[in-house]
């Protein structure tokens, strides 16, 4: 009788096993000692993104400097230029010595050419896309150099991208532009301005309620849309009980370095 009165899950158990199974693949491949401590949460004010700008290009070029450098990416042969220069690229081959993200990291064979990115001139009155998209990129760009497929494998990369962007520490901003209202102003409402989401709103939030939980943030949901405020706490209490009853040890090894 008791059973009915019992909330159902945020996420079947399919789907939050390989959200977890991710969260393990990016720890394991992508720098779990940047991660724990390094790694900060990013967050859509001034304390994060202070640079004055005065152009679209500018903007474009300050966002992802520190987007770059909260990923631990400044070391990375990666440099942004203008749409109309991006150009079908051959991804380049090059190694890093000691780190793969961070201060420490070195890259010791250079590639002959750098990544290029770019941005989407219409996100630019859309800054949570702009800054969530770059992450993005850097996410495949990661992908791509270490080369290892994450659960699912190759079929399930769009959405091991935006995981893997929320593991770096862009959750707020990756769950805000899963989808964007209308509002009652058709002409305001730009699609073309919208990042392509592959993880759902729930799958998102629930991605950044892990690394929350292992980086010890507690200041992000008054930076979530109203709407995904209730579901973010539902998801920190599961993973909570989750984290509980886990005999999972690379979990179980995070959640004692966090309570370190």
């Amino acid at each position: 009788m008791l059973a009915l009165f019992k909330s159902k899950p945020l996420l079947d158990t399919q789907e939050q096993q390989w959200l977890i199974d991710t969260f393990i693949w990016a720890v394991e491949n992508f720098d779990s000692d940047y991660f724990i401590n390094e790694t900060q949460l990013v967050l859509p004010n001034h304390q994060c993104f202070p640079d004055p700008v005065s152009s679209i290009e500018e903007m474009a070029s300050k966002v992802f400097e520190r987007v770059v450098g909260y990923a631990g990416m400044q070391a990375w042969p990666i440099q942004l230029v203008a749409p109309a220069q991006l150009q079908p690229q051959v991804f380049p081959h090059f190694t890093f010595a000691r780190r793969l993200r961070g201060k420490h990291s070195e890259l010791v064979t250079a590639p002959p050419h750098k990544v290029n990115v770019s941005f989407n001139p219409n996100q630019i009155n859309q800054p949570q896309d702009l800054v969530a998209s770059f992450a993005g990129t850097l996410a495949t760009i990661m992908i791509h150099h270490v080369g290892v497929l994450p659960p699912g494998g190759k079929e399930l990369l769009p959405q091991a991208t935006d995981a893997l962007a929320c593991f770096l520490g862009f959750g707020v901003m990756m769950s805000n532009t899963v989808y964007q209202f209308k509002g009652g102003c058709g002409s305001c409402y730009n699609p073309y301005a919208n990042r392509q989401a592959a993880l759902t709103e729930t799958q998102t939030l629930f991605l950044h309620a892990l690394v929350c939980h292992f980086k010890g943030h507690q200041d992000s949901k008054k930076f979530l849309k109203s709407h995904l405020r209730s579901q973010f706490k539902r998801a920190q209490r599961e993973i909570k009980a989750l984290i509980n009853d886990t005999a999972n040890p690379l979990l179980l090894i995070l959640d004692e370095k966090k309570a370190g």
